[in-house]
């Protein structure tokens, strides 16, 4: 599905992503954890074509298609979607205009699109400027609801439980869940996700099978999700870094 090999990439001539490669199967979760800085939001502007990362060496692919130079409209049509950890306010365009365009764009059904928002509390920020003195709690729900109108097949979502309060990461979490799930039970239904977290309090709600550690701008590390989640509350990022070096093998990592 999702191939990332050996990706660099710039922000006005200082590296921020380092050769970091992955790869994300159909319909798998995944997680991305990484101390603050160490290139995790870098790394998902650069997979979603953001002018300001060029990319200075590596690929990245889609079902075997190179989208490594391709402009982002061009990754959005190939199946790559998006949940921003700051989302810019835009005055003058709904959030209703924003998913009716979405919709229509992508085949997706507006009025279930209605009903989600009525489901995740949500319904009361349809008629309001994107995200204009939105909440962290809201701006995530109306990011999440237009993820849903673009079906992506693979999300790749940053931080999405960063700046929400305790009331509002249930909803979201099961929001994000539900949707990554699919509407039946067979596994080719499902949809695929890269999840940025520091916190890791969105994993509780998802079911990822995979964790990738990035330190310093590229992956040093994966493995089972659950096991790399304990060795990070465990070690911290940097008992992590520290582990890899070799210094803390009498701890048992």
């Amino acid at each position: 599905m999702l191939e990332v090999s050996g990706l660099r990439a710039e922000v006005d001539g200082r590296e921020v992503v380092r050769g970091a490669s992955l790869t994300l199967g159909e319909g798998e979760v995944a997680l991305l954890l990484g101390p603050n800085g160490s290139g995790k939001s870098s790394l998902i502007q650069t997979l979603l074509g953001n002018p300001r990362y060029e990319v200075t060496g590596g690929r990245i692919s889609l079902d075997g298609r190179d989208l490594t130079g391709a402009p982002p409209d061009e990754r959005a049509a190939a199946g790559l979607g998006a949940v921003f950890q700051m989302p810019p306010s835009i005055r003058g365009i709904t959030l209703r205009s924003l998913l009716r365009k979405l919709a229509e764009r992508f085949g997706s059904d507006y009025g279930e699109l209605e009903d989600l928002a009525g489901e995740m509390g949500a319904a009361h920020l349809l008629d309001r400027d994107l995200h204009v003195g939105f909440s962290g709690g809201e701006m995530k729900r109306a990011e999440v609801l237009l993820l849903m109108a673009q079906r992506p097949k693979v999300s790749l979502l940053d931080e999405p439980d960063s700046g929400v309060d305790l009331e509002s990461l249930p909803v979201i979490g099961r929001a994000i869940a539900a949707f990554l799930e699919g509407d039946g039970p067979k596994a080719f239904q499902r949809r695929s996700a890269l999840v940025v977290t520091h916190t890791g309090h969105i994993a509780r709600y998802l079911r990822a099978s995979r964790a990738f550690v990035m330190i310093d701008g590229t992956i040093r590390c994966f493995g089972d999700a659950t096991a790399v989640l304990e060795d990070v509350e465990r070690l911290g990022f940097e008992g992590c870094a520290r582990c890899l070096r070799g210094e803390l093998v009498e701890d048992g990592c």
